[in-house]
C-alpha cells in the first residue's frame, strides 16, 4: 500500500541567532572612559594633597616662587619616574636607577675634569656608559631568566660601591668631585642642561606687572628651571609613544602577556632591553642635570632615587604585574611628592612626617587604582 500523504511544511520561526558584538566596538560613556585610565588615583591624590596644603600651608607655597621650588626635586624624580613607570608597564623593574645617578654622575664629572672633553662630548658618551649598563641590566634579566628584582638590586651595589671607589680614586681620597661646573664652560650646549629657561617672556610679565618682582624690577623669578622644562618634554613625550605608536603596544604587550605578545610578532626581548637602556639613560640625565647645576658630583647622589621613582609610578596607576599603567600617571606621582617634600616646610607640621605622608599616599593611590578599575572591568 502506497502512502499518499503529503509532508507538511515546518511553518515554526526560525530560531533567532543572537549577535555577539566585540566589546572592543561597544560604546562607553565619557565617565567610564576617564575611570579607565591608570593615572586617575594620582590624580586625585595630587587634588587632594593641593587642598590639604591651601589649607594648612603658608600663602606663599602657592606663590609663582613657591611652586618653582615644588616642582625642581619634582622634575629631577619624575625624570625617573617617567622612565620606570614606562618598564614597569613592559613587565620590568629596575632598582639600579639612583645608583645609575651617581655612578654616571661621576663618569660625566671624569669626562671634564679628568679627561678634558668638550661637554657635549662628556655629555653624549655619559649617556652611551649609562645606555649598554642599561643594556647589560636587560640582557642579564633575559639570558638568565632570574627576576629583574634580583638583577637590578645587584647592580644597585655594583653602581653605588663603584661611584665610592671612583672617586676616591679620581679625587685623591674624597667622595666628593669638585670643580666640574667651571671646567664643564658655556655657550648654548650648557643652557640647555643647567641654569633656566624662559628669561626673557619672565622680564617681560615682570615688566608688564604680570609677575612679581623686586623694587629694582627684577622678577622675583627669573625663569623655569631646565629640569622642569626636560621633566614636562619627557612625560609628553613619552605619553606620546604610549598612546599612539606601535612601540607604545608593543610596551603594553611585553608587559601584559609576553608569549603572547612573541606568538603575535611582538619582538619582547629587544623591547624589554631598550626599556632598561632608557631607564639607565633617564639616570644619566639627570646626573648630568644635576652635576651641572651644583658644580660638583658626590657617591650618595641618587641615593634612595630607586624607590622613590618606583612609588611615584605606582602612585600614578602602575602595576608591579606589568601591562599597565601611564608616564602622565608618574608625572603627577613627582609632583605629589615635590608637593608633600617641600609643602612642609611651608606649615607647622615637623618636615620628618614626609614619609609619613610619602607612604600614606602610595598605600591609598594603590586601594584607589585597584577599586575604580575592579568596579570598571567587573574584576573580582
Amino acid at each position: 500500500m502506497v502512502n499518499t500523504t503529503q509532508p507538511t511544511a515546518d511553518l515554526s520561526p526560525a530560531p533567532t541567532v543572537k549577535k555577539i558584538q566585540d566589546e572592543r566596538l561597544r560604546e562607553v560613556s565619557l565617565v567610564t572612559r576617564i575611570m579607565r585610565r591608570p593615572e586617575l588615583g594620582a590624580l586625585a591624590g595630587l587634588i587632594l594633597v593641593a587642598i590639604f596644603f591651601a589649607s594648612t600651608a603658608d600663602p606663599s607655597m602657592f606663590t609663582l616662587a613657591g611652586i618653582m621650588n615644588i616642582l625642581s626635586p619634582a622634575a629631577q624624580l619624575g625624570i625617573l619616574a617617567i622612565a620606570a613607570a614606562l618598564l614597569m608597564i613592559g613587565g620590568e623593574f629596575d632598582l639600579s636607577i639612583g645608583s645609575m645617578v651617581a655612578f654616571t654622575g661621576l663618569v660625566f664629572g671624569a669626562f671634564i675634569t679628568l679627561s678634558g672633553w668638550s661637554l657635549l662630548l662628556a655629555i653624549a658618551a655619559t649617556l652611551v656608559v649609562a645606555a649598554v649598563l642599561g643594556g647589560l641590566n636587560g640582557q642579564l634579566v633575559i639570558r638568565t631568566r632570574l627576576p629583574s628584582f634580583i638583577v637590578t638590586l645587584a647592580f644597585l651595589f655594583i653602581l653605588r660601591g663603584l661611584s665610592l671607589v671612583g672617586l676616591k680614586w679620581a679625587t685623591g681620597g674624597s667622595t666628593q668631585m669638585r670643580g666640574i661646573g667651571d671646567q664643564a664652560g658655556e655657550g648654548i650646549i650648557r643652557e640647555l642642561f643647567s641654569g633656566v629657561a624662559f628669561e626673557g617672556a619672565f622680564s617681560w610679565l615682570a615688566a608688564n606687572d604680570i609677575i612679581a618682582k623686586f623694587p629694582n624690577g627684577t622678577p622675583t623669578v627669573t625663569g623655569v628651571p631646565v629640569s622642569i622644562v626636560w621633566f614636562v618634554g619627557f612625560a609628553l613625550l613619552a605619553t606620546w609613544v604610549l598612546l599612539r605608536t606601535r612601540a607604545g603596544n608593543w610596551i603594553f604587550a611585553a608587559g601584559g602577556d609576553p608569549n603572547a605578545a612573541r606568538n603575535s610578532g611582538v619582538p619582547v626581548d629587544r623591547v624589554k632591553t631598550a626599556l632598561f637602556m632608557l631607564t639607565a639613560a633617564a639616570a644619566a640625565l639627570v646626573a648630568i642635570l644635576t652635576v651641572l647645576d651644583a658644580g660638583s658630583t658626590d657617591a650618595r647622589r641618587g641615593f634612595q632615587k630607586e624607590f622613590e621613582a618606583i612609588i611615584a609610578a605606582v602612585i600614578g596607576g602602575c602595576l608591579l604585574t606589568g601591562g599597565y599603567g601611564s608616564a602622565i600617571g608618574a608625572f603627577f606621582g613627582a609632583i605629589i611628592f615635590g608637593m608633600v617634600s617641600i609643602g612642609l616646610t611651608y606649615t607647622r607640621f615637623d618636615s620628618d612626617w614626609f614619609q609619613v605622608f610619602l607612604g600614606a599616599m602610595l598605600l591609598l593611590a594603590v586601594l584607589f587604582n585597584n577599586f575604580i578599575r575592579r568596579k570598571v572591568t567587573g574584576e573580582r
